[in-house]
């Protein structure tokens, strides 16, 4: 088995990818989205960071999150994360997410056991990832613009004047996606 190594930069940005077991379309429903929001803010609550972009898709999602100065530990806040929904999303919604490899031992597996992390190194990286993150939605053929996707922090910067509103994304720069973790 391979030996992952992390970045741990304290206070530092960091981007990710999380993604349901067998890519199961579970956030479709208002009820596991309702489950997640509250799973970050109960992490969140215990273990503070800063969400400074978002994005919501049917079987997975992307952050940046803004870890406290003298804290890299996003690891703990993911497994929070998901012990927290795998716990409390209701068990008549989970049953089709029953894992062979765990059925014996009676466990789920609701989430991939990874996730893809990357550090931001500056703030072209930081806004690369933050563009990415709000046009997955169009990227993954949801949607025709990133404005009607509802499950994303794009609305947030646009009402913050980041974004131009015509398009949707005037002055966002196609990037190459290899490293983003899908």
């Amino acid at each position: 088995m391979p030996n992952y190594i992390r970045a741990k930069f304290e206070g530092g940005y960091y981007f990710f990818t999380v993604v349901t077991y067998r890519r199961a379309r579970l956030f479709e429903t208002q009820l596991a989205r309702d489950s997640l929001r509250q799973a970050i803010s109960r992490t969140r609550t215990s273990h503070p960071f800063e969400t400074t972009a978002f994005c919501l898709l049917p079987d997975h999602l992307h952050c940046v999150w803004k870890l406290p100065q003298g804290d890299a530990d996003f690891s703990m806040r993911w497994a929070s994360i998901k012990g927290i929904f795998s716990r409390e999303y209701p068990r008549p919604e989970r049953h089709q997410h029953v894992a062979l490899s765990r059925a014996n031992k009676g466990g789920l597996c609701i989430w991939q056991k990874r996730f893809w992390e990357h550090q931001i190194r500056d703030e072209w990286d930081l806004q690369r990832h933050i563009d990415y993150i709000h046009y997955n939605p169009v990227k993954h053929g949801l949607v025709k613009s990133a404005e009607d996707w509802p499950w994303s922090t794009y609305h947030r910067y646009v009402e913050q004047g980041h974004y131009g509103t015509t398009d949707g994304f005037a002055g966002i720069v196609a990037h190459d996606t290899t490293d983003f973790g899908e």
